[in-house]
């Protein structure tokens, strides 16, 4: 509404005062809605109040209120900003002001920015880097240093004047002190220490190669050789091993462990913006080595975790592994490149199932092998027992534990594929003989067979005993697992019913689609061995593997399990010295397995003395040890018809 149409409205002719008042009213509202900042739909809200004078007054009221409001808040928060503002100048301007005065009087103090200019001019690094830092110093300088902001630049700041971008150590390899060091350190592991030498003399060709042609090398990126992996069970000595490596190549050492690892950023680091982030682990790494190309140990590859949330790890370390790309491998946190191509990677694993095929696509894979009784006697009495008689700083001379004791500790109180336990044993008998030295005052504490249960208490694992008579459904299987070989006794009963199979002992998916080939198997040569061809549709058959609470997995019980099976059913009983393993196919053949050494080591520990394997696996067996072999008769097979021949009891 306007002025115009408001005036247009005045009463005609003489009328009462009281009616010119109200007239005077409206006109007087109807100014002040006009001339009053409203938005459109506020305005229409107003003309239609119009014919009642009070809620015309009560919406100019309302409107009036919450205007005054807003203001009120609106110059509050002006203030506010405006003495922020105030004092971030005033601090700084008074910061500036304390330098200055302090530069004058020759006191020498300096601002962070400044340290790190000075730091800066000193660094060893490269163009990109050293322009990174210029930028995030000036930026530290415009920020108050008290802040939070200034906080976040300055640890980037040291993280990167930290990181030895271009320190390295002088690789020097000797052959000949490689294996020294490797003979020193560890007994036996004589196919590993060849291994780990021809990897070495490889590296060494490649050095002198490139020392004769050094513009090559200024023109071609350097390529990196092959990544070892060291597979074998928990105490077999490959984290040691990793240690000789970079103790004969004069590198410095560094660990990172992959147990666990499932985000992605704990490889490539957090950004920036992120609270409390903070560089990878390799950069991690590298910044606790001091330099550029230390030998990195990458353990326990095999464990890192999926998570599909937080990335994908096993794509993070693809890129840390594969030379063609760590040579510009960016943290997210330190946002430039890092090279990590000078890097010499070793990873460990127990077992190479669950590593991804891309990452053992570059990777020389080096089999650490279990020991053997006499292998890790030697260990014990060369390397194990004198370590922690040091550690439990014993007088020299105090403890002696005889032969026949050690080699008791080892049978009877450790059952492992490596020497992990058999230490922690010694440390006990270490730590008893020091509390016996002091309470007693003795000069001389020696560990016989007779009094070694006193240190230890009773033998936790005895040698198993051949029964005298096998029973039908019952053959010892052989099995590899992370800690060595294990022996598995396959149970197969057999009941009146509809043809059902039943399987139990907490069984793997490959484990049970391998008795589901042994049955198949074993029904597709029924007719051999007397079994009507309507048998298995009028009975159950139940497969059960004892130590239910352990989990099994894997195919090489197939032959186990088709042999026990025949066994149930013909109701003939297994000879009880026999031991077996290999997959098995719905035809019979018997295919080649995996840990040969392990399991025939714990064949022998079985009392086991005919062992059938798979024929594919001879060339294995020509590579072990008499101690391995003497005492087993091992029969070679390819097909299921070759075990059934032997294995019955006359």
């Amino acid at each position: 509404m306007n002025n115009t149409a408001v005036f247009s409205q005045r009463p005609a002719g003489n009328w009462p005062i009281c009616c010119c008042s109200t007239w005077i009213s409206e006109v007087f509202c109807a100014l002040i809605a006009c001339n009053l900042p409203m938005k459109q739909q506020e305005r229409q809200k107003y003309l239609a109040a119009y014919p009642d004078e009070e809620k015309r007054y009560e919406f100019i009221l309302e409107w009036l209120s919450n205007e005054t409001l807003v203001e009120r808040f609106r110059a509050e928060y002006q203030s506010k900003v405006k003495n922020a503002l105030d004092k971030q100048q005033r601090d700084y301007i008074l910061r500036e002001q304390m330098r200055l005065i302090r530069k004058e009087l020759g006191e020498g103090a300096e601002s962070a920015a400044d340290r790190y200019e000075k730091q800066l001019k000193e660094l060893k690094a490269p163009e990109e880097v050293k322009k990174q830092l210029e930028k995030e110093i000036k930026r530290l300088r415009s920020n108050p240093m008290d802040g939070p902001e200034s906080k976040v630049s300055q640890n980037y700041i040291e993280t990167l004047l930290e990181m030895p971008w271009e320190e390295r150590t002088k690789e020097h390899i000797s052959i000949r002190a490689a294996r020294e060091e490797l003979d020193k350190d560890h007994y036996g592991l004589e196919k590993v220490k060849e291994q780990v030498l021809e990897f070495l003399a490889v590296r060494q060709l490649q050095m002198n190669a490139q020392e004769a042609d050094k513009e090559q090398e200024k023109t071609q990126p350097r390529k990196g050789g092959r990544i070892l992996c060291l597979v074998g069970p928990p105490g077999t000595g490959k984290t040691s091993i990793a240690r000789s490596i970079a103790s004969a190549l004069n590198r410095k050492y560094v660990r990172i462990s992959l147990g666990g690892v499932h985000d992605e950023a704990e490889i490539r680091g957090h950004r920036r913006t992120y609270v409390a982030a903070m560089p990878g682990r390799i950069a991690q790494a590298i910044k606790k080595a001091g330099v550029i190309n230390p030998l990195m140990l990458l353990d326990e590859l095999d464990k890192m975790g999926s998570d599909s949330l937080h990335g994908d790890v096993s794509s993070a370390m693809l890129e840390v592994l594969d030379p063609e790309q760590n040579a510009t491998f960016t943290d997210h946190y330190l946002e430039v490149p890092l090279d990590l191509s000078n890097v010499l990677f070793v990873a460990t694993a127990n077992n190479l199932q669950t590593v991804p095929q891309p990452l053992l696509d570059r990777m020389e894979i080096i089999e650490v092998s279990s020991y053997t009784e006499k292998e890790k006697y030697q260990i014990a009495s060369r390397f194990l027992l004198p370590k922690q008689i040091e550690e439990a700083a014993l007088p020299e001379g105090l403890l002696r534990v005889d032969q026949s004791a050690l080699e008791k500790v080892i049978s009877g109180y450790t059952k492992e594929a490596g020497v992990r336990g058999l230490e922690r044993q010694l440390a006990i008998i270490c730590r008893k003989a020091a509390l016996k030295y002091l309470e007693e005052n003795c000069e001389q504490i020696e560990v016989t067979p007779d009094n070694l249960s006193d240190y230890l208490g009773r033998e936790r694992f005895r040698k198993e005993e051949i029964a005298a008579k096998g029973e039908p459904g019952i053959v010892r299987g052989l099995a590899w697992t992370s800690v060595g070989g294990v022996t598995l006794e396959v149970e197969v009963n057999v009941t009146p019913g509809k043809g059902q199979m039943k399987l139990t002992g907490k069984l793997g998916d490959v484990m049970k689609e391998s008795a589901q080939a042994a049955l198949s198997c074993v029904q597709s040569v029924a007719g051999e061995y007397g079994i009507e061809s309507d048998w298995f549709e009028t009975h159950d058959i139940h497969i059960h593997i004892p130590e239910g609470a352990v989990p099994k997995d894997g195919p090489s019980a197939g032959i186990t399990m088709a042999t026990a099976i025949l066994s149930a059913v013909t109701n003939r009983a297994v000879r009880p010295d026999v031991a077996m393993t290999g997959e098995i196919t719905l035809r019979g053949r018997v295919l080649a397995i995996g840990g040969l050494k392990e399991k025939l080591l714990a064949a022998k520990a079985a009392g086991a003395t005919l062992v059938f394997v798979p024929a594919d696996n001879r060339a294995d067996y020509e590579e072990l040890t008499d101690e391995v072999t003497t005492g087993l008769c091992v029969r070679f097979v390819t097909h299921m018809r070759e075990v059934i021949k032997e294995v019955f009891e006359a």
